[in-house]
């Protein structure tokens, strides 16, 4: 049976009286990766802030497996959910002080580092490798090696959830692809449930459990990344196909304007 990590219920959000999502139903597998496309301005990053607390539905209820996220400490829920923003803030410090940062939701306000903390601070640099630079400031870093440093930072919190909000974005599509790797890896070989907002459709389907295709505030199609249901509303909206191609044993699938 499905084992669900983050659930919406019939959640309404609005802003300036402008309905934004509307009356969604919406699950999060446990231990699968799904991204949510759409077209700009369809809400994807709205439910990722309503999935982690940052927004709170005029309507209906989001819950993290049976609790209702709204009656969660803050530091109970960020030991259970982490999320990583697009943000033009670039903090002004080391790479390993920022990756410790993460560990917040373990600590207690008079209480320096753990050793624990110290383990899984380096733990996360070395499963992002981050470990060359760690001594550098983070802004003196290239817009790779920053992605890096902030999913090392998330790695750290060390929470069975991960929300990440185009994580891809302004990156040189090789540096694309090598963090879509690192996510992947954290997901097969830590077991970590990932939900994500891609903008790049060739990702999504490649690197996706799942896909979850928006339009209008809306869910129109929510199924497997390789279901042809998924593809049609894909070719609707974005009017581009998608082709399956077989190589070594190995399935992609791939993105062409029609």
């Amino acid at each position: 049976m499905m084992e669900i990590m983050i659930r919406l219920e019939d959640v309404t959000y609005s802003y300036n009286r402008q309905p934004l999502i509307r009356e969604m139903d919406l699950t999060f597998e446990k231990g699968k990766i799904t991204t949510i496309v759409g077209p700009n301005g369809c809400g994807k990053s709205t439910v990722l802030k309503l999935a982690s607390r940052l927004l709170h539905p005029d309507k209906g209820k989001v819950f993290l497996g049976n609790k209702e996220i709204k009656a969660m400490k803050r530091k109970e829920f960020a030991r259970n959910v982490s999320m990583l923003l697009q943000s033009s803030h670039i903090p002004d410090m080391a790479v390993e002080d920022a990756v410790m940062a993460g560990r917040y939701p373990h600590q207690s306000p008079i209480r320096f580092s753990s050793y624990q903390d110290k383990q899984m601070t380096e733990y996360a640099m070395q499963m992002t490798c981050c470990q060359s630079f760690r001594n550098k400031n983070i802004r003196q870093l290239s817009g790779g090696e920053r992605q890096r440093v902030f999913l090392a930072m998330v790695l750290a919190q060390d929470t069975p959830v991960i929300i990440l909000d185009e994580p891809t974005t302004y990156l040189d599509i090789h540096v694309s692809y090598e963090i879509m790797e690192l996510i992947s890896n954290l997901n097969r070989k830590l077991g970590k449930t990932i939900v994500l907002v891609l903008h790049d459709l060739n990702l999504a389907v490649n690197y996706s459990d799942r896909l979850a295709v928006m339009e209008n505030g809306r869910v129109v199609a929510f199924e497997e990344a390789s279901a042809p249901r998924v593809h049609s509303c894909i070719r609707d909206i974005f009017q581009v196909d998608i082709r399956r191609l077989t190589e070594n044993g190995r399935t992609y699938y791939y993105s062409f304007k029609r």
